[in-house]
């Protein structure tokens, strides 16, 4: 990727190197010119990461060989749980109880207008177990985890620790990157529940203790507009979430070159690639899950 966007620089700077040389009397050329070089500078650019994404899906088959072959590694698997769920599980209380009560506000502001007040909790309900949880859950999740695997594995690789496993007879996508993805696939949809039930919790407290929402109101609204197939959604949602961040994240940090600046854009990159692809990824899901016709 920073090769591609070296390149696009150079060019776009070509072009307008080539636009201030023609003559004022060959307009109609300097527009033809700068549009053509445009063109080609973008359809290269998107050959660039349509071959990084081809690789980037390489690099998941290969993970996912690696993943049923033996032998199986349990204690770095193990070690990631911890990682990515357990000691995460704090940031995700914390993070889905302010946010649940922020919900709760917000809603109960918007819906006094219409003398609405029954719907804070299942309105609140359905944000989180549908949307909220997941994507803030990820997003979180993201920021602390994912950053963490890239300069990890960047390092390795930089200081050569990688190469000595593979001398080792020790293959390195099944030792360290498959234990990363399967563990934060599998630890991604409890967070989010936890994220959810936080939110719950912290949307319940202010709604009935500062808005004077009446607390059978509030569950009862919940019980009859909440399904169980919000839940399984939200669910599947942050299964697809934790494969995207993890992988991401493996992939940057795995070919990261370049020493401590490159580990440190790898990480950049990483981030900022992972969050966008949960929105898009978001954005596809919930409309394959809730679109009606």
């Amino acid at each position: 990727m920073s090769q591609s966007w070296l390149r696009l620089r150079s060019q776009s700077a070509e072009v307008m190197t080539r636009w201030s040389s023609l003559s004022e009397e060959s307009a109609p050329i300097r527009v033809l010119a700068f549009i053509g070089s445009l063109m080609f500078s973008l359809l290269r650019s998107g050959r660039d990461i349509f071959e990084t994404v081809a690789q980037m899906l390489l690099f998941f088959a290969e993970s996912v060989a690696w993943f049923f072959r033996p032998p199986v590694r349990f204690g770095e698997f193990s070690r990631q749980l911890d990682f990515v769920g357990a000691q995460s599980v704090m940031l995700i209380v914390l993070t889905g109880g302010f946010t649940g009560m922020v919900s709760a506000l917000q809603g109960y502001i918007g819906m006094s207008k219409y003398g609405a007040q029954s719907m804070v909790g299942a309105t609140v309900a359905l944000a989180l177990t549908r949307e909220l949880g997941p994507v803030i859950t990820a997003l979180m999740v993201v920021g602390r985890v994912g950053s963490a695997m890239t300069a990890e594995l960047g390092s390795m690789r930089n200081t050569q620790q990688i190469d000595a496993l593979e001398s080792m007879a020790v293959n390195s996508i099944q030792y360290l990157v498959v234990p990363r993805i399967f563990a934060s696939t599998v630890v991604m949809p409890i967070l989010a529940l936890i994220f959810s039930l936080a939110g719950m919790i912290g949307a319940y407290v202010i709604s009935t203790q500062y808005l004077g929402v009446d607390a059978g109101t509030f569950m009862s609204g919940v019980q009859y507009y909440l399904d169980p197939d919000d839940v399984s959604h939200g669910a599947v949602k942050a299964v697809v979430f934790g494969l995207i961040t993890s992988l991401v994240a493996c992939y940057k940090g795995y070919y990261a070159t370049g020493g401590a600046r490159g580990v440190g854009i790898a990480t950049t990159r990483s981030v900022v690639l992972s969050s966008v692809l949960v929105l898009i990824s978001d954005y596809v899901m919930t409309n394959l899950m809730f679109h009606r016709t």
